[in-house]
C-alpha cells in the first residue's frame, strides 16, 4: 500500500474556512508527534480538508517542501516522485510559466509538477491539464532517458470539487481508496453512530483504507481519476497528452 515504512519527514493540513483562499499549516516533525496538530484538529472546522504525511524521495526536510501545496484559492498534493528529478529539473521549470515561477517556494518535483498543471490550465480544466502536465513529464523524461518518468496520485481542488489521480509509468501506480456513500454505509452499519451524524454528500480519499469497515473503501482502478462534487461524483479514465 505504501512505498514507504513509515512517513516522518513532516506534514501538512489544508483548509478552507473565512477568507478567498484556503488555511495551510506545515510542520517538519512527524504526524504523530506534533501537539499544534492535535490541537489543530480539535477547533478547526471545514466542510473541506486536505491533509499530507510526507516520506522525502530525496529532496530537503523542510516546512517550504511540505504538502499540500497552494496557490490562490488551489490546493495540491503529490504522492510518488518525478523518477530523476535532478536530470529533468531544469527542462520542467522552463516548461512552467515565467509568471508562475517566482511563486514556488521549495525544492520538490511535487511542488514543480503543481506549477506545470498550473501552466497547463488546472484553473480551467483540472484533468486535462494534468493530463497535459503528465505528458511534458513523461515526454522530457524520455528524452533524458528515464525509463519510467513518473509515479503519482495526486489530489487537488480549488475548495468546491476534489480531483483525485491514479497514474504511474510503468502501470503500477500508488494505492489510491474513496470512501462508499454515506447513505449506503448507514443501511449496512446501522450499529455505527458516527455515520448518522455524517451528511450523504461526506467522501474520504486516502491512500490506504482507514480501519476495516466491511464494503467502506473502493480503490481507483489504474489510470484512472474520480471527481468528488456536489451531487454526482465521477470516475474516469486518466490518459496523460503529449506536447505537440
Amino acid at each position: 500500500m505504501g512505498a514507504e515504512t513509515t512517513n516522518g519527514d513532516g506534514f501538512g493540513i489544508g483548509w478552507y474556512g473565512v477568507g478567498e483562499t484556503p488555511g495551510t499549516f506545515h510542520s517538519v516533525e512527524p504526524a504523530w508527534n506534533d501537539r499544534n496538530l492535535r490541537d489543530l484538529a480539535t477547533h478547526l472546522e471545514s466542510g473541506l480538508v486536505f491533509a499530507h504525511i510526507r516520506a522525502s524521495s530525496g529532496s530537503p526536510v523542510q516546512q517550504t517542501n511540505c504538502h499540500p501545496f497552494r496557490h490562490g484559492r488551489w490546493l495540491w498534493m503529490h504522492n510518488g516522485l518525478i523518477r530523476d528529478f535532478h536530470a529533468v529539473k531544469r527542462d520542467l521549470i522552463l516548461a512552467i510559466d515565467p509568471e508562475l515561477y517566482p511563486a514556488i517556494e521549495g525544492s520538490t518535483d511535487s511542488e514543480v509538477f503543481f506549477y506545470l498543471a498550473l501552466t497547463q490550465g488546472l484553473e480551467d480544466d483540472p484533468p486535462a491539464a494534468v493530463e497535459r502536465a503528465v505528458g511534458v513529464i513523461e515526454h522530457i523524461g524520455r528524452l533524458r532517458g528515464v525509463e519510467h518518468p513518473i509515479q503519482m496520485t495526486v489530489a487537488t481542488t480549488d475548495g468546491r470539487s476534489v480531483w483525485a489521480f491514479r497514474y504511474s509509468s510503468e502501470g503500477s501506480s500508488r494505492s489510491l481508496f474513496y470512501s462508499t456513500r454515506v447513505d449506503t454505509l448507514r443501511e449496512q452499519h446501522p450499529e455505527i453512530a458516527v455515520l448518522q451524524k455524517l451528511s450523504d454528500e461526506s467522501r474520504l480519499v486516502v491512500s490506504e483504507p482507514l480501519g476495516d469497515l466491511v464494503g467502506a473503501w473502493n480503490e481507483v482502478p489504474e489510470s484512472h481519476y474520480g471527481v468528488v462534487q456536489e451531487g454526482q461524483d465521477e470516475l474516469l479514465p486518466f490518459t496523460p497528452k503529449p506536447p505537440p
